[in-house]
């Protein structure tokens, strides 16, 4: 990881705020010229800092109200089963996230967006009650969402 400066972690604050926000006023919102931010901007693409950008969609207005996460348990642990299992759950667009994950009686939380319950059911038992090695799927269903943001802290990279 090379050294972040102010400068640096003030162009990720911001642009993690409102990617759209024009290169003037990113300049303008960060103290510095327009040329030079928008070379450390290109230089925090470069190295990765800056995977991609995205729009962030409204899912009640698409439709899209029932969010489960999904515990999925493995009958056998080994790299041909989670390879087998990843490839499958990486091609399910109701998946939004699948993390290997331990401290839990599951391998696998899944966090899954469908229209409604009979979309669910309709993806539980056509698709990932399917998969070969699946031993158990437990769902919980999200009532009410308190908090949600994709803004990463970076608090921690501040001297």
């Amino acid at each position: 990881m090379s050294k972040l400066d102010r400068y640096d972690l003030r162009i990720l604050q911001e642009l993690q705020h409102d990617a759209r926000i024009s290169n003037q006023e990113l300049a303008e919102r960060i103290g510095l010229s327009p040329s030079p931010c928008s070379r450390r901007v290109k230089q925090l693409e470069d190295d990765g800092y800056i995977a991609r950008q995205v729009a962030l969609l409204d899912r009640k207005k698409l439709g899209l109200t029932l969010t489960a996460y999904v515990l999925i348990g493995m009958d056998r642990h080994t790299p041909e089963r989670f390879e087998h299992f990843e490839g499958v759950i990486g091609k399910c667009p109701e998946v939004l996230e699948c993390s290997l994950v331990t401290g839990m009686d599951a391998d696998y939380q899944l966090k899954v967006v469908v229209p409604d319950m009979e979309h669910y059911q309709a993806f539980l038992l056509g698709t990932l009650t399917r998969i070969e090695g699946v031993s158990s799927v437990r769902s919980s269903f999200v009532l009410r969402q308190v908090s949600s943001s994709t803004e990463l802290p970076l608090e921690h990279l501040r001297a």
